[in-house]
């Protein structure tokens, strides 16, 4: 089977269309703060608009707990959409009541409308399939057709992405079509040498990634704050920094494997050493066999990798064909611990071959560090999806458009 895409519909003029977006993006005092999600559906709505077609918007936002709550509303959103499409953007101020219903007998060719926060109600999420299939037929009645372009849900079983996909004709938008061509890039026969950079917090989120792409890759490089689990599993002393203890014998088994496939495992030689988790926090930068010697002593927090580390990440980024990211170097939302991750950024932006960004906490650092999307091959809508894809697993929103 192949990915069911927007041709597979045949001619959308005039039809009501609903669009599975993924708008999740973040917000502080109701304002957005990147509105990257935005902006990369675009060239599907604008496909859709142009075509004469009567678009129904339909996302989530946070996680609000299947009721209505106002600090997750999608107001700021359609707002937002309305900026960049250059076009008035109906709002439903409900999901699929009275107020989505109107919005949606309203429009008319190339009209386009946002209904609020899926999750507001708890059909979206709900465990139960029968309570899922019960709201995706409630949105079923809002449009003729479903365009699923939200990459970044394609990895749960939720109603406006798995159920309502079975309900009407169905097929992925442009965002996961592109999504799909570079992750498949990334497994199949990609250029090398291909390196691989992982940060983050826990090794434990990293685990099916790391186990599925050591076949694969030439060089993994460990950063953020699981770098200290295979520090410790190395041997060293790691201070107060984060550690999972559950996972050592798993990292082992790791570096072993990489040994004997000949991949080339890089793990920092120093790091950012700080007195406590705090933008302003004392700090040293010592080798990473001696975190407990600085003056903090056991106390002391790993919040970066180290210049020296930045630069050999950097060279090795720099140098390669292929490069998959995902996690931050170090706590990037503080200036003195985002060396480490600027520095990938940077040579991402030089790599003579494919970059891509892996969604995430990866794209928002990037976007806060003052970096643009075009520098970059491409910067993943979807962290988890991107992460699961990559695992080898099967994602039902995509299976349910036919894709295997």
């Amino acid at each position: 089977m192949t990915l069911r895409t927007l041709d597979s519909l045949g001619s959308l003029a005039g039809k009501r269309v609903i669009v599975r977006c993924d708008l999740n993006v973040p917000l502080k005092d109701g304002a957005i703060t990147d509105d990257g999600r935005i902006r990369a559906s675009l060239p599907t709505l604008n496909t859709l608009i142009n075509q004469g077609a009567r678009v129904i918007v339909c996302s989530h936002l946070g996680r609000p707990e299947g009721a209505p709550d106002e600090r997750y509303s999608l107001a700021p959103v359609a707002q937002r959409l309305s900026e960049l499409l250059g076009k008035p953007v109906a709002f439903a101020r409900d999901t699929v009541g009275e107020s989505a219903q109107e919005a949606a007998a309203g429009l008319d060719d190339g009209d386009i409308a946002v209904i609020e926060n899926l999750r507001f109600n708890p059909g979206e999420t709900s465990k139960d399939a029968g309570e899922r299939e019960a709201f995706a037929r409630q949105l079923a009645s809002l449009g003729d057709v479903l365009v699923s372009d939200g990459f970044g849900v394609v990895h749960r079983k939720q109603a406006s992405v798995y159920e309502l996909a079975q309900l009407v004709p169905s097929a992925a938008g442009l965002l996961i079509a592109t999504e799909l061509d570079v992750l498949d890039r990334l497994t199949e026969n990609p250029q090398r040498p291909y390196t691989v950079v992982l940060g983050g917090s826990k090794v434990s989120d990293k685990l099916g990634v790391i186990e599925h792409l050591l076949p694969r890759v030439d060089r993994l490089l460990i950063g953020g704050g699981m770098l200290f689990t295979f520090l410790k599993a190395e041997g060293y002393n790691v201070g107060s920094s984060l550690l999972e203890e559950d996972q050592l014998d798993t990292v082992r088994g790791y570096l072993a494997a990489a040994r004997e496939r000949g991949v080339d495992i890089v793990l920092p030689t120093d790091v950012v050493v700080a007195e406590k988790f705090a933008a302003d926090a004392a700090h040293e930068v010592v080798a990473a066999s001696a975190i407990e010697e600085t003056r903090f002593g056991t106390s002391g927090i790993g919040l970066d990798i180290g210049p020296e580390t930045a630069r050999t990440f950097a060279d090795a980024v720099r140098s390669s064909k292929t490069v998959f990211w995902n996690g931050p170097m170090g706590v990037f939302e503080f200036p003195a611990f985002a060396g480490g991750t600027k520095a990938v950024a940077q040579a991402l932006t030089e790599v003579d071959g494919l970059s891509v960004v892996g969604g995430g906490d990866s794209a928002a650092a990037v976007r806060q560090l003052g970096f643009h999307d075009d520098q970059f091959g491409h910067i993943s809508t979807g962290g988890g999806a991107s992460l699961e894809f990559l695992e080898g697993k099967k994602l039902p929103g995509l299976e349910v458009l036919g894709w295997s």
